[in-house]
């Protein structure tokens, strides 16, 4: 954690990993009350919010629709617990990713947006793991039927792996870099 100096707002270390330019200083640079920066936080979980609700949207209404095609009644029993399982994890998913939503509406001028911004954090994180899943599991579902069993399962593994770089393993490495410049 960083505290810049009397005159500058606390900010947590992991959000000196914002985008800069020229109209974008780094935050340690900005100036922000505790109510500009809360409100800051918001309005970043809102747009990342956004972002991740369309994905996961966009699939399971297109899981939802398999089920009524002819050839999913041919499918065998894996691949139906497959899609049962895939289904079940795009609307947990879904209600991870529209839950910060639901809070803020509910608990709007409480004045416990430091709370909310808190739980919509977790919530996003808890979506995007039930996002990659249900992905994983579209995934298998669908190259199971183009591709040998075999072959679908290691490529559903490699797009996972690359999920888990891309989305866990890379945000890590940059919040220990950081850490360690800040120390510096």
């Amino acid at each position: 954690m960083t505290v810049t100096g009397a005159s500058k707002a606390y900010i947590p270390q992991h959000e000196s990993l914002s985008c800069r330019g020229a109209d974008n200083p780094p935050i340690e640079e900005r100036q922000e009350s505790a109510r500009e920066r809360v409100n800051r936080r918001w309005n970043e979980i809102l747009q990342e919010t956004r972002v991740a609700q369309t994905g996961v949207q966009i699939l399971f209404g297109f899981l939802l629709s398999v089920a009524f095609t002819p050839y999913f009644h041919e499918l065998g029993a894996f691949d139906h617990a497959v899609y049962v399982i895939t289904v079940i994890l795009g609307a947990s998913g879904t209600g991870a990713l529209i839950a910060p939503v639901s809070i803020h509406r509910f608990l709007s001028g409480q004045r416990m947006k430091d709370d909310i911004i808190a739980i919509a954090g977790r919530l996003m994180v808890c979506g995007m793991v039930l996002l990659a899943l249900t992905i994983g599991g579209t995934l298998l579902l669908l190259l199971h039927v183009v591709v040998p069993s075999l072959l679908a399962e290691l490529l559903v593994g490699g797009v996972m792996l690359w999920f888990a770089v891309c989305w866990y393993v890379l945000p890590v490495w940059l919040r220990r870099r950081s850490a360690r410049r800040t120390e510096a």
